[in-house]
Order: C-alpha cells, then structure tokens, then sequence
C-alpha cells in the first residue's frame, strides 16, 4: 500500500532556503525534483488561500478563501485532500500548530476529519514549541505504517520571520524545520512506496510581512519524491500537490484544477 507524507512549511523565502543547511529538503529534492513558483494572484499572499489550495486542489475563487478569516469559505463542496483520502477508505493524519487548519477559529477547520488528529496551538504555545509536539507525534504515529495520507505542518519559520525579520533567526528557524522533516522521514525510512512533499505557502519581505507581491513574498516552492514523483515535474503550483496525493491512491481528480506533478 503506498504512503504519502505531505510536509507543509509556513513562510519559507526561495533564497532563504538556499542559503540555509537543509540536507533533508535536499535529499528530498535529489531523489525527485525541486520547483519554484509565483504564488496565484487571485488572492493575496496570505496563509489561508495558500494553504487551502494546496489541501483542495482548487484556486479562491472556487474555495472561497481569500484571507486568513475562512468565512464564506466552500470546503463542504470542495474538501481536502484527507477528507478525500479517508472518504475512500484511506486512513489519514494531520500533525497542525496553526488553529484555523484544525479548529473552528476563523472560520475553520480545513483539514476536516482526519482519521488522528495531533493539535498543539501555536499562537499559545509558540511556534517552536508547538511544532515540535506535533512532530514527536507525527514520529511516533507514522512509524507503525498505519496511515496511508498525512499531513505535518511546521510554523515557526513564519512566526519568526514575522517577529523579527528574515536574517540570522529566521534561517536557524527554516534549519529547524529542516531537522523535524528528517525526525519524521527516519522514523518512516522503512516504508516501502514512500511518497514525500515538502511544500511551503510563501515568502516574506526582508523585514518580515507578506501578503503583497514583491519578489520574495509572492515566491514558493515544492520539493517531492517518491515513486510516482518525475525527476522532471516541468511547471507545478499549490493546487497540484492534493492531485498528484490523491492519484498516488488510484483516485479520480478529474474535477480538480490542479493536477499530478508532471502532468501539466
């Protein structure tokens, strides 16, 4: 049966990334391929529609989620893609620190009902704190091989970047991140059909902020592997990781807008 980890890194810069020490990314790269890509002008580069297109597959205006308040958002008609997996009869996870992704704050939940959910606030908590909770989970959880689809959120590299701006701290904070996605892929090193993303929402200004379209703001990325991952995916975006999740387990995503890596 395959397995696919989902890694979702909040606010990580493209030239951040390079420049910082991340042989897991790397690894993960190497063994498939790494993108880089404008996020969609449809709504601003915020959090919220970024991360909802990557769980439904679908672009705001289908969604309905164009901030980080979720009100009037259409996930009932266009789920994500744990929902999808677990209404399939695939059990799913989600290891989250940022409130409106599991709960009902701003209009949430986006992932729905996963079959485990792991939660640790964020805003109370920090980041720092609350990733790692939700990573030693994710560890032991994945381990057993008992979950087909998961997804594990990392936030401190956003909340630093907003804190203090995208120098010294910042970087320690994306090598951090870095470190908890290779906690997680030891502890599943052995899976047999391993498929891995690691993807992140968006950038930021050199002082910290994002939600316009400068350079470094509008800039994400996506690095996969696995066996139905192409070493050449050609043009990606966020609306394709919940796609190419859901045709890893043979399902139709035909109606999405999105589609699997190297298809496009």
């Amino acid at each position: 049966m395959p397995h696919v980890i989902v890694f979702g890194v909040d606010g990580v810069r493209l030239d951040t990334l390079a420049a910082a020490h991340t042989p897991r990314i790397d690894a993960v790269a190497e063994a498939g391929f790494f993108s880089s890509f404008e996020v969609s002008s449809a709504a601003p580069v915020l959090s919220g529609p970024c991360w909802t297109t990557v769980a439904t597959g679908m672009w705001p205006e289908a969604h309905g989620v164009f901030g980080n308040k979720f009100a009037g958002h259409r996930l009932a008609v266009f789920p994500d893609f744990l929902t999808l997996a677990k209404r399939a009869g695939l059990r799913t996870y989600a290891a989250l620190t940022w409130a409106p992704l599991a709960t009902a704050t701003s209009g949430g939940p986006l992932f729905t009902d996963p079959t485990r959910l792991s939660y640790a606030d964020g805003e109370a908590l920090g980041h720092a704190e609350a990733d790692q909770l939700v990573v030693d989970d994710a560890t032991r959880t994945l381990s057993t091989g008992a979950y087909d689809a998961a997804f594990v959120y990392i936030g401190a590299p956003d909340e630093v970047a907003h804190a203090v701006g995208t120098g010294p701290e910042y970087l320690a904070a994306v090598e951090r991140a870095d470190a908890q996605i290779g906690q997680v892929l030891d502890a599943v090193a052995h899976l047999d059909d391993l498929t891995v993303i690691v993807v992140t929402d968006h950038g930021h200004r050199d002082e910290g902020g994002h939600g316009g379209r400068t350079t470094w703001e509008k800039q994400a990325w996506i690095a996969a592997s696995g066996p139905s991952v192409p070493a050449d995916a050609g043009r990606v975006c966020h609306a394709d990781v919940a796609p190419h999740v859901l045709a890893v387990f043979g399902q139709d995503v035909s109606t999405m807008t999105g589609v699997p890596f190297g298809r496009r």
